[in-house]
């Protein structure tokens, strides 16, 4: 059979190798740049490669970064790919020498590094803005840490406890989330160069030394894996999707607190719009925002792990460029509501009258009174609770705060004597102060408990923090060394 066609089909061409060189253009020619750097000092430093050899491809590779608009470039498909690009490049400058920079190396190993220098960038970037948050949350903690709020469970009233304590509970997760992405950021510091296509190579390259000159910790070990796993990506964006899970988890508070049924609330007029047809409208729509764009980020992190069900372990185009493009706008959307939410609560504001008006008529306090009975009244706890649930029974929404007659009854009928706790006493004993302030174990939302958590918070958020500046840290002296080797080539 004689095959006339010519490559690129121009229908292949459209739709799978011109986005793909767009997205390369867009995502990763300076990493590819930092590989072909690297990849020669290597191959000269090895004695793979000549002195005179490398100053010649070194001079090239300069002048070909030089005089390439990378962004004026489109796909004429002469080349299959923007590797192609720059290899012809390099030919048409040296002639066959123009070839030897792929020495001991494939596409298979050079794309997998890609990827990874392009998503630790942007994981790192991430993890930034969730530290941020989190120092933002532990400062509104504190200056919240006495102010009271009505906590929910199973969407009914339940007890009182401060905004602090409850955003405490949010910072704990949200340090967690932080350590579970660096986790998978620490995953990314593994280097395939060097596995070439799929079994390493016959020339003595050094591993080691295109990991250092690229920034990371190490080579990954096994050169099959270098181009096969792809659980770079699936831990990478599954500890992202926890993120915004939970994230949306504490959104979705915040509108429940905002509605005016509950007006718990308050969000500054700078944060609200208006209707444009009921003028009594306060809308916290940024609140929506936030939560939808939780979940579309929670969406495309899934897109990405079930893309890579059921392939096969092998390189492939599964994990590869269009799946990697499509990945980096869970970033975007993700770094929008991490944005707006480090903006959004440190402005909030408790309304303290509709939390005292709740709180009084939901008897959220009654379990302290509980309590009180028996320490107080030498009861059991089993006595003293169904004392309580007669006095909320009779109460029937009544404010708990005028029902020391109701308390008085139901005493005498569950105990069989009056009671020695005095209107007063049982005043105390129903206040929401009282009730926070007596819950000073650890974890708890009294001034002291609180305190003590949210300076451990703060350390593990510092600890977390200085995590990212040493992985930063890392890649700007290896940037520095690879280009001052590079340099050196040039001059030689």
């Amino acid at each position: 059979m004689t095959d006339h066609s010519t490559f690129p089909d121009p229908t292949y061409k459209e739709t799978v190798l011109a986005p793909l060189f767009e997205g390369v253009k867009t995502h990763y020619a300076g990493h590819m740049a930092a590989i072909n750097r690297a990849h020669l000092v290597m191959l000269v430093e090895t004695g793979i490669l000549s002195e005179s050899d490398g100053q010649k491809l070194a001079a090239a590779l300069h002048e070909i970064d030089l005089d390439t608009d990378v962004a004026a470039l489109t796909y004429t498909g002469e080349h299959e790919d923007y590797f192609f690009y720059v290899e012809a490049a390099l030919r048409d400058r040296l002639g066959d020498l123009g070839g030897a920079l792929h020495t001991a190396r494939s596409r298979n190993d050079m794309d997998h590094t890609l990827f990874k220098m392009a998503l630790r960038d942007r994981a790192e970037d991430m993890m930034t803005q969730m530290t941020e948050l989190t120092s933002a949350l532990t400062v509104k903690a504190k200056a919240e840490a006495e102010t009271l709020i009505v906590a929910y469970t199973h969407g009914q009233p339940a007890q009182p406890t401060t905004f602090g304590h409850y955003l405490g509970a949010a910072i704990e997760v949200l340090n967690r989330d932080t350590a579970r992405l660096s986790a998978a950021i620490n995953n990314l510091g593994h280097c395939p160069m060097g596995a070439a296509a799929i079994t390493t190579s016959g020339f003595p390259i050094d591993r080691h030394r295109m990991a250092e000159l690229l920034g990371f910790d190490a080579p990954l070990i096994n050169s099959y894996g270098c181009i096969a796993s792809v659980d770079y990506v699936t831990g990478l964006y599954s500890a992202i999707k926890l993120v915004f899970l939970h994230l949306g988890r504490l959104v979705q508070d915040l509108a429940f607190w905002s509605s005016f049924e509950v007006g718990q609330l308050y969000v500054p007029n700078a944060l609200v719009q208006i209707s444009s047809i009921m003028p009594q409208k306060r809308n916290p729509v940024p609140i929506e925002h936030m939560r939808h764009l939780a979940s579309v980020t929670c969406g495309r992190c899934d897109m990405i792990v079930n893309t890579m069900h059921n392939t096969p372990f092998t390189d492939m185009n599964d994990s590869e460029g269009e799946v990697q493009q499509a990945g980096y706008a869970a970033f975007d959307s993700g770094g929008r509501v991490l944005d707006l939410l480090t903006t959004f609560l440190p402005a909030c504001a408790i309304n303290a009258n509709k939390v005292r008006r709740n709180a009084d008529a939901a008897s959220i306090t009654i379990t302290e009174l509980a309590d009180t009975l028996v320490r107080d009244e030498a009861l059991t706890f089993r006595q003293a609770h169904e004392v309580a649930a007669i006095v909320a029974r009779t109460l029937d929404g009544q404010p708990l705060s005028s029902g020391y007659d109701a308390f008085v009854a139901a005493f005498a009928a569950a105990v069989g004597h009056q009671p020695t706790l005095d209107k007063a006493g049982f005043a105390t004993a129903v206040a929401p102060e009282t009730f926070v302030a007596r819950r000073d174990r650890i974890g708890g939302p009294a001034p002291a408990a609180l305190e003590a958590a949210l300076s451990e918070y703060a350390q593990t958020t510092s600890m977390l923090q200085q995590d990212g500046t040493a992985r930063r840290d890392r890649i700007a002296k290896a940037t520095s060394a690879r280009d001052t080797a590079f340099l050196n080539l040039l001059e030689t």
